[in-house]
């Protein structure tokens, strides 16, 4: 069982997903930290606690077991009502790449599963965040 709050667990979703490939690459930083600034979800948020809270998931994540600890948590900590809102952060942070790493894919998938999105709601946010982040 997780203490963390909702918009901590998905600021370790977040941070996970970014760090799944290994490293977390300027895109993805900014990317998260202006879903921070943007989304209502996080209204209210302390950007100053951003780096304490990603400390903390990077220690989870050191851990065997790490990426199931931080969906555990995430299924501890939010309503059900905001697991396609989870879902739909970590797409965004794997699409702000434009190409999601094989570890990335993986992760997503078990966040599907945990979360037990079906085929055509999954479908449909991973389609939206690919049309946003295509180039010229």
């Amino acid at each position: 069982m997780s203490d963390l709050g909702p918009r901590e667990a998905l600021v370790h979703l977040m941070v996970s997903m970014a760090a799944a490939d290994g490293a977390i690459s300027d895109h993805e930083l900014r990317e998260l930290q202006a879903i921070l600034d943007t989304l209502p979800v996080f209204e209210g948020f302390d950007r100053g606690r951003l780096n304490g809270i990603s400390e903390r998931c990077s220690h989870i994540l050191e851990q065997e077991d790490g990426l199931q600890t931080i969906i555990d948590n995430l299924m501890s900590a939010l309503p059900q009502k905001l697991y396609e809102t989870a879902y739909a952060l970590a797409i965004e942070v794997a699409a702000s790449d434009v190409h999601a790493s094989q570890p990335e894919l993986r992760f997503l998938e078990m966040l599907r599963d945990a979360f037990e999105l079906d085929r055509l709601t999954a479908g449909a946010i991973e389609h939206s965040a690919r049309v946003r982040y295509r180039r010229l």
